[in-house]
């Protein structure tokens, strides 16, 4: 497996300026008659930099937008991922509403991971498709999209999506793409901003295969890493490429140095 390059900002402002320098990237010269396709992430600070890409110079209308996971709650509940990307992007920009596929929280949990698994299948066809660009966070116990560390959404499996339960959190059940479905994207972003995050951070970037977030990328597409540098505080420094302070456009993502 290829090992994810880190990209190291110096605060919150140039990692999320970053971000939507790399996603406007991978975005950008879409070849005639074809699409790109993305998928997004939850959480405060992805929250940022969609907020970010409403000015980009993006051809939304050439652009498929699928979503990592989803609580089971209805679309216009505070906690639904959907909810939050409409706030912050998808309501300010013209794109077919075709081109958004969303997964339908608020049907039954087992009904809402059968509808994500038909609409993918549309979308994507056979097999496991390459996402162009998936977005990913990490969770404090090493969790990403809603993959949990040692869940039985973590088995071997053929599908696209799969249930998780956690009664411990604030919505129990999630539908989350499947780990070989994230393995099989073109590039993965991992982002993360949060210092209490350190030590699974660089466990993560380090590919400790008790964590999701260690695996949830492809072994041949391109991983990168892009953390704030009070993140980053126990990843090597061999391993870690600081961004140029001020800087606005970030480099493709690619090996590390």
């Amino acid at each position: 497996m290829t090992a994810p390059s880190v990209l190291v900002a110096a605060d919150t402002t140039q990692l999320v300026d970053a971000a939507t320098g790399i996603i406007t990237q991978a975005l950008s010269d879409i070849p005639p008659g074809t699409h790109r396709s993305i998928a997004l992430a939850g959480g405060s600070t992805p929250r940022a930099i969609y907020a970010g890409l409403v000015e980009a110079p993006i051809e939304w209308d050439r652009v498929t937008i699928l979503f990592g996971d989803e609580r089971c709650v209805p679309p216009d509940d505070p906690r639904a991922n959907y909810r939050m990307a409409c706030e912050a992007l998808l309501d300010h920009i013209v794109i077919p509403r075709a081109n958004i596929h969303r997964i339908p929280g608020e049907l039954t949990p087992r009904a809402a991971q059968q509808q994500a698994e038909r609409d993918l299948r549309a979308v994507l066809g056979v097999g496991f498709p390459a996402i162009d660009l998936v977005l990913l966070g990490i969770g404090a116990d090493g969790h990403t999209a809603s993959l949990f560390p040692g869940g039985p959404e973590l088995a071997p499996t053929d599908a696209l999506t799969v249930l998780a339960h956690r009664p411990e959190l604030d919505a129990p059940w999630r539908v989350s793409m499947s780990l070989p479905l994230l393995q099989a994207a073109r590039t993965t972003l991992m982002i993360a901003d949060d210092p209490g995050k350190a030590p699974v951070v660089a466990r993560a970037i380090a590919g400790d295969p008790a964590l999701p977030a260690a695996l949830a990328h492809s072994p041949s597409g391109v991983c990168q890493w892009l953390i704030s540098r009070a993140t980053a505080s126990d990843v090597p420094e061999a391993q870690q490429t600081p961004l140029p302070y001020g800087s606005g456009r970030t480099p493709p993502p690619g090996p590390s140095h």
